[in-house]
């Protein structure tokens, strides 16, 4: 369940979706969002 919430939190804080949206998302579709919006966290991050 940990799991569950700190991919919640992240996307949340990341992309603004509500709690409802997120939830909805099945284990593998909110992996693969945590992921591509990692990327681009991290991308971002190297150009400052």
């Amino acid at each position: 369940m940990d799991r569950v919430h700190h991919e919640v939190a992240f996307l949340g804080r990341n992309v603004h979706w509500t709690l409802a949206e997120l939830l909805d998302l099945d284990h593998a579709q909110r992996r693969r969002w945590v992921r591509e919006v990692g990327d681009l966290v991290d991308t971002t991050r190297e150009e400052d």
